[in-house]
């Protein structure tokens, strides 16, 4: 190998680290976003279970401060049976009035998260649930994964109806479990352009 290509090499190879430092902070510096954020309930109960999904919730994701919101129409919860909607969306969550479900929180450490190969965090997850005009508390865990480039994330947790002033009417009380499951996935974050 000749000088004159020893020090080509040289320069690519400072040009490499050069990138890498700089853009490396970047990367974890980074907003996601999903406008396809898959949200369930579910919830077992003696007279007949119920269960939900809805595939258009919204989330936003900032690495760098670990803030992120979640929001989701209640409306957009599809059902099994049609009456079984009705009945949710009228008499339960009544999203005319209460049109969506917000989550604000934050996910401590996030910063941890390595974007540039792939692998699997468990982080906290700490924040509030907005949901019929009623706002509380939420701590869960949330699992991000990094892989082939694409970044996800899941998180379950439960909530409680009457912290919700959601009520059941007494002549299913009995029947209908007062504790909801719910299931949180992003299947896949993209890049939020910065301005």
């Amino acid at each position: 190998m000749t000088i004159k290509n020893k020090i080509m090499a040289m320069k690519k190879m400072l040009y490499l680290v050069l990138f890498v430092m700089f853009t490396g902070p970047a990367i974890a510096q980074q907003k996601y976003f999903s406008k396809a954020v898959k949200i369930s309930f579910f919830s077992k109960s003696p007279l007949e279970n119920i269960e939900a999904v809805n595939n258009k919730g919204l989330c936003v994701w900032d690495v760098a401060t670990g803030q992120i919101e979640l929001s989701v129409l209640m409306k957009g919860f599809e059902f099994e049976k049609g009456l079984m909607q009705e009945h949710f969306n009228e008499n339960y969550v009544e999203s005319d009035k209460y049109d969506k479900a917000i989550f604000t929180g934050t996910i401590d450490n996030s910063k941890s998260v390595s974007f540039a190969t792939d692998n699997a965090v468990t982080l906290k997850v700490n924040g509030s649930l907005t949901m019929h005009g009623v706002n509380n508390r939420v701590s869960t865990t949330a699992l991000i994964t990094v892989k082939n480039g694409v970044v996800s994330a899941s998180a379950n947790f439960s909530i409680v109806l009457a912290d919700y002033k959601i009520s059941i009417p007494s002549l299913v009380e009995d029947k209908i479990n007062k504790r909801i499951a719910i299931a949180v996935n992003v299947p896949a974050f993209q890049v939020l352009a910065s301005k």
